[in-house]
């Protein structure tokens, strides 16, 4: 049963509010409603796993599974201790909502709870509630904490849940983001294009561009950057797509391979994680990769995101974003967050 107290927050900070353009991506891309994994399909923790595991190879490849910063701490008992943690958070110590923003220092803002009701909880006994009424009207929920020292590739590692009741198409930011610059005095900059000096923004989140699509929409990543094509942001997809025009073929070099796009399903919580990494001024190393349940889903190389080093990563956030909730009044829930700068993987459970 969902409470009935919502706690709304002085609005710290301004949520990424773009108007997205365009439509789904194709509509013969693959869809995989449930991935391969879970809560419990974790394997046992490597004998050999190192003290740091980090963003890739000499080959480039990308660690998966257990093979992360998690599977040190089981349970994640401890894991803020960690010496490539910068942050961590289970929601397990608020007495209510208002005591989030001793930790999340970059803006609490508009509808959250800290919720108790068992199915609303991935482990412990509380986790982040957002909640967005039935109105035409944008609102945006959200948390956000700043990145000090600011760096150049971090990992944010969060699960989450919508709830069946989801049903938004068109403009929505529904997950994990990681920015440098973004946001200016704690106000973000929607519809001023990235041009490799100013900015970047990634967002892992669901994007339904039609009311025929599956909800709550296809994994994406939301993208300010240099070569974006318009003045709103991209929306990077697992099997190739950029939207908008996805009929332009992608920049992601000869290393890219196209996986299934993913529809999450509704009611059920994953462990998301998102890696950005900035390219070096002048060439295009820079990468984004996205896991689910620990599964590699997405991975898009040959990443421009800046010109000069100093753009770096001061920014990192979780939020319910809608740009017009007309079908009815929806919830989704965060926990057992942490930001890393090396891969971290799901809870491990021995």
């Amino acid at each position: 049963m969902k409470a009935l107290a919502w706690i709304p927050l002085l609005a710290l900070a301004i949520a990424a509010c773009d108007d997205d353009k365009g439509a789904a991506p194709d509509s013969d891309a693959d869809v995989t409603i449930e991935p391969d994994g879970g809560d419990d399909a974790a394997a046992d923790v490597p004998a050999d796993l190192p003290a740091d595991e980090g963003t890739d190879g000499a080959d480039g490849a990308l660690p998966s599974g257990n093979n992360g910063i998690a599977a040190r701490y089981p349970g994640d008992s401890g894991i803020a201790a960690d010496g490539a943690v910068i942050f961590a958070d289970d929601f397990e110590s608020y007495a209510d909502a208002s005591g989030l923003a001793a930790n999340w220092n970059a803006g609490v803002y508009h509808n959250a709870r800290i919720a108790t009701e068992s199915d609303n909880v991935y482990a412990g006994s509380q986790s982040l509630e957002f909640y967005s009424p039935q109105q035409s009207d944008e609102l945006s929920n959200g948390v956000a904490r700043t990145v000090d020292p600011e760096l150049d590739i971090l990992f944010l590692r969060f699960y989450s849940k919508f709830d069946p009741s989801f049903d938004v198409t068109g403009s929505s930011h529904n997950g994990g983001g990681i920015s440098a610059h973004y946001f200016v005095d704690g106000n973000a900059t929607p519809g001023i294009p990235a041009d490799g000096y100013n900015k970047y923004l990634i967002e892992f989140e669901c994007w339904r561009g039609e009311t025929a699509d599956p909800s709550p929409g296809y994994l994406n990543i939301y993208i300010y950057h240099p070569e974006q094509r318009s003045q709103w942001g991209d929306h990077f997809f697992p099997n190739g797509d950029v939207m908008p025009n996805t009929s332009i073929p992608n920049n992601f070099g000869d290393e890219f391979a196209a996986r299934p796009n993913i529809v999450p399903e509704l009611g059920r919580w994953y462990a998301y994680e998102v890696m950005l990494k900035a390219n070096t001024p002048g060439l295009r190393d820079g990468r984004i990769a996205c896991w689910l349940d620990g599964e590699l889903i997405a991975d898009f190389p040959n990443i421009r995101l800046r010109d000069i080093d100093t753009l770096t990563i001061d920014r990192f956030g979780l939020s319910l974003h809608i740009g017009s909730n007309t079908v009815g009044e929806t919830w989704k829930w965060y926990d057992n967050v942490v930001a890393a700068t090396s891969y971290i993987g799901p809870v491990f459970q021995p």
